[in-house]
């Protein structure tokens, strides 16, 4: 069975009125988007089945999803740099967490966007 994404394109645009990601690149932003919700969640979502989440849940997955599709397109550039920071002529700039950015397991998303993730539950290590 093929991996299927949280999101689809029409709802990217239709609903979450999206308009950010070009038509042509939205699915592979779409799923990887959700890939990197899965890695956050340990995979409870894949585990249990999109369909058997609540539909609270399952509201705030898809919102979750839109939202980083939209923050890893617009800073790809600064999402896959291998640098942690640098320092030129006392101007320094950082990679990684910071006050408005969480990174975990290689993901980076705003904090926001991960504490309204959390909402449903699926993020807690110790969460079932």
């Amino acid at each position: 069975m093929a991996y299927e994404p949280y999101v689809s394109p029409e709802y990217y645009r239709d609903v979450y009125k999206g308009n950010i990601i070009p038509d042509l690149e939205m699915e592979k932003s779409l799923r990887q988007a959700c890939r990197h919700i899965d890695s956050l969640t340990y995979n409870r979502i894949v585990g249990q089945g999109f369909s058997n989440l609540t539909s609270f849940q399952q509201d705030v997955i898809q919102e979750v999803v839109c939202q980083q599709a939209d923050f890893e397109w617009e800073n790809a550039d600064e999402i896959n740099t291998i640098l942690q920071g640098y320092s030129i002529n006392g101007v320094s700039a950082q990679f990684g967490s910071s006050w408005n950015v969480f990174t975990d397991k290689g993901v980076a998303m705003k904090r926001d966007v991960y504490a309204l993730l959390s909402q449903t539950g699926l993020c807690c290590w110790l969460a079932r």
